[in-house]
């Protein structure tokens, strides 16, 4: 898409989501920014629970970029501290827990969050496809395997889509963790460079791919695009990352202050 066209695209753009009900794509937020409930429908303690609080949290924090307040629940009967220790680990948010929540709050939108095959609640529903673990060292629901970084496990996550069913085995993670750490150490390394501002059409490139069905894919080539691309300052990568990590949730400044 040319440069202009993008940049038009992106002053017209609203999160929308496919509810898993229709096959549609709809938007995810009344046109007046009224307050969207969000809700993570999880039975009990396994991966593919683990993806749904994960893609939940993707949710909130694309309407929270794009200014819609969100009211967010975590929707479940079994092993819910377990699943709350589990995804604090992986950064995501604290999400209320539903039965302590009482009456809605005059919500305009309700997003319900399911496993395939899942909860059917009414409304509508974003479907996450199953984590399936295989192999030493992948994930299997208890809190004592998995990756030393638990951000390895978000971003093996993160760069499948959520409607595809995930193999998550060593090969997957190990990929995540070389990855992850080339990306914060470049990003180390860029913050020694001056502070440029991110070129319009990145920033329309990385909006218009998570605005499109929280494609947490496409953001991610966004991201590997900028970080070779041959006549974009180094000030210029730095801010771009660090701002769609304002979504990914990847810590990749961490090693912020360590020798360029």
């Amino acid at each position: 898409m040319p440069a202009r066209a993008r940049l038009c695209a992106y002053a017209r753009l609203v999160l929308r989501i496919t509810d898993a009900r229709t096959g549609e794509p709809m938007d995810a937020t009344p046109a007046r920014r009224g307050l969207t409930r969000v809700e993570a429908h999880t039975r009990g303690f396994a991966p593919t629970n683990l993806r749904v609080l994960l893609v939940a949290d993707l949710l909130v924090r694309a309407l929270e970029l794009g200014g819609t307040p969100v009211w967010a629940l975590l929707v479940g009967e079994r092993d819910l501290p377990e699943l709350r220790a589990a995804g604090a680990a992986l950064g995501v948010r604290p999400f209320e827990d539903s039965r302590d929540a009482g009456t809605g709050l005059g919500e305009a939108q309700v997003l319900h969050v399911v496993s395939e095959g899942g909860e059917t609640p009414d409304g509508v529903r974003v479907a996450v496809a199953p984590v399936h673990p295989e192999g030493p060292g992948a994930p299997d629901g208890t809190a004592s395997t998995g990756p030393t970084d638990p951000t390895v496990l978000r971003l093996a996550l993160l760069a499948h889509p959520r409607s595809s069913p995930l193999r998550l085995d060593p090969a997957v993670l190990d990929d995540a963790a070389g990855t992850l750490a080339r990306w914060r150490g470049a990003v180390a390394a860029w913050a020694h460079r001056p502070s440029r501002p991110i070129p319009d059409e990145v920033r329309a490139d990385l909006r218009t791919a998570w605005e499109d069905d929280l494609d947490a894919v496409g953001v991610l080539r966004v991201l590997r695009d900028v970080e070779t691309a041959p006549d974009l300052p180094d000030g210029a990568r730095f801010e771009t990352y660090v701002y769609a990590d304002r979504l990914l949730g990847l810590d990749l400044a961490r090693d912020l202050g360590s020798p360029a």
